[in-house]
């Protein structure tokens, strides 16, 4: 789902913290909007700590506090993220069963009670079981860590639980497998809602590959071939990102990445695990086919914006990745 974010706006996003909460889970998903705030300014992702307790003490035994209430009413458009917790914590366990059992019943009646159509519900690992609690998953696919799936069936019988899935995004609802796997669903997110230039970005910062499990959604064109930590590669990639149209030649390439055109061919094939005609050709597509949603420009004139000699060499280039024609993304923006 393809979220429309007016400029220099602000996105209120709340991660619901249970007992034992497992820290990864809201460390790792929240870097990455950190990072999405640091590379743009179009959108800020605010960020607020919420909770039936004001501390918790986490599955590290690291003490959190400075937790927030759980708000009586949410604004228009929130992002409510809720995190997973552990059974097992790092050391002592200070926390009562009887207590752990009550707060985690008020996260469910307050999801229940708060969570409406406008609002993106995000859930990472085992944060799954209170939305599901919660019945917020009924008649959606959803996931989770792979260990609580029969957990999350069975508490959310009306839910479809799908196995061996980093995320699952169903409508507003968009739900994560175990502990890294929120990074994933998050760099998701984000490049839908500031597209998959700021993602990279995150993904590159924090040093993460874009991963995707068979039955993951397709990787954007954009983000394709990206898997890697080679500066020269990146910027070569970022170069012909920037210009997808331009007549790019081994020679300009390898001034970009301070290497020889053979040592260049060879070290784009090694870490991209495609040749540099194939990543420009998969780019052109994927530019092409944008303007075929966006637009009303004719074949020539997109074929030609795209960098393609003509319709001709277009359509051919474009049926070596995609089984359709260029005529069938017309008017269809997420095509492709």
């Amino acid at each position: 789902m393809t979220a429309s974010i007016t400029p220099a706006c602000v996105l209120p996003v709340y991660v619901v913290l249970p007992p034992r909460t497992l820290l990864l889970d809201v460390a790792g998903p929240v870097e990455v909007l950190r990072r999405a705030n640091v590379e743009q300014d179009g959108l800020r992702f605010a960020v607020r700590y919420i909770g039936p307790a004001p501390s918790l003490v986490s599955s590290i035994g690291l003490t959190v506090t400075g937790i927030e209430p759980l708000p009586d009413a949410l604004p228009d458009e929130a992002m409510v993220m809720v995190v997973g917790s552990v059974e097992q914590m790092l050391g002592d366990d200070p926390t009562d069963a009887a207590a752990v059992d009550a707060d985690n019943q008020a996260i469910v009646d307050w999801l229940r009670g708060n969570i409406r159509p406008g609002h993106r519900l995000v859930s990472i690992c085992a944060g799954a079981l209170l939305a599901g609690r919660a019945g917020l998953l009924d008649g959606r696919s959803c996931t989770t860590h792979y260990s609580d799936c029969a957990a999350l069936a069975r508490l959310a019988p009306r839910a479809r639980v799908l196995e061996n899935r980093l995320y699952v995004e169903d409508g507003p609802v968009a739900t994560s497998a175990g502990v890294t796997a929120g990074i994933d669903l998050m760099l998701h997110l984000v490049a839908e809602l500031l597209g998959p230039a700021v993602a990279l970005a995150a993904a590159r910062a924090l040093v993460v590959y874009l991963r995707r499990a068979g039955g993951d959604p397709q990787l954007s064109a954009w983000l394709e071939g990206r898997n890697h930590v080679h500066p020269a590669i990146h910027r070569v990639q970022d170069a012909i990102t920037a210009d997808p149209a331009r007549p790019w030649s081994q020679e300009t390439l390898a001034d970009v990445a301070g290497a020889s055109p053979r040592h260049l061919s060879r070290l784009f094939n090694e870490h991209t695990g495609m040749t540099l005609p194939d990543y420009v050709n998969r780019l052109r597509v994927a530019l092409a086919a944008q303007l075929l949603g966006h637009t009303r420009l004719d074949m020539e004139s997109v074929a030609e914006r795209a960098g393609f000699a003509s319709t001709r060499q277009m359509r051919r280039v474009w049926r070596a990745y995609y089984p359709t024609s260029p005529k069938a993304a017309r008017g269809t923006p997420g095509t492709m």
